[in-house]
């Protein structure tokens, strides 16, 4: 049942997430939502909560990475869908053109690596407070500005461009989740004291 849960999630993350890019959500919507579609942490925070769920390492790995192959078989399908004005007899060779173009490729090897690491480490904030993981999302959420900056434009993705608003609250929700995860770690230590 999770891992049908995982794909259904994958899936409608994927597709969404294309979808705040297109030109009809951001006509009606404005241009940040293509800000927020081009985002890459969402897709490394998306493994690391399904981690989550999980109480055995090996399946939380397999989970992440069932997560992160759905959803980008809900972007690619989204991508060639009748949303984006494609024609439905278009919609197979192009979504096979579409995952098996290099720069893709590159997408679908990154999150085969990517995404059961931080699901990996989802399953041990889980079981263990381990504090890799929240550094981990913290500092994907905080220094993804940064990181695009430095890159520049000529790698796929790569560029600080769009809304600076979207880009700052980036960093503000992962200085937010930084403080929620010190507190948690500090409570789970405060309890460990006070264990008799």
């Amino acid at each position: 049942m999770a891992f049908l849960v995982a794909v259904v999630i994958g899936l409608l993350f994927g597709a969404f997430d294309q979808y705040l890019g297109s030109v009809h959500v951001t006509s009606h919507l404005g241009w940040w939502t293509i800000t927020v579609s081009g985002m890459s942490a969402p897709w490394l925070i998306l493994p690391f909560l399904a981690g989550m769920t999980q109480e055995r390492a090996k399946r939380a790995v397999a989970i992440g990475v069932v997560v992160v192959l759905a959803a980008l078989a809900g972007y690619f399908a989204m991508s060639n869908s009748v949303f984006e004005s494609v024609p439905v007899a278009h919609f197979w060779p192009r979504t096979v053109r579409m995952a098996t173009t290099d720069a893709n490729l590159l997408w679908i090897a990154g999150g085969l690596i990517t995404g059961p690491i931080y699901a990996y480490f989802g399953h041990r904030w889980r079981v263990a407070r381990s504090w890799v993981g929240a550094a981990l999302v913290t500092l994907a959420l905080c220094l993804e500005p940064l990181a695009r900056s430095i890159v520049g434009t000529g790698f796929v993705g790569g560029g600080l461009s769009g809304s600076r608003v979207v880009w700052g609250s980036e960093v503000a929700i992962g200085l937010v989740a930084a403080v929620v995860f010190s507190w948690m770690l500090l409570l789970q230590r405060r309890n460990v004291r006070r264990t008799p």
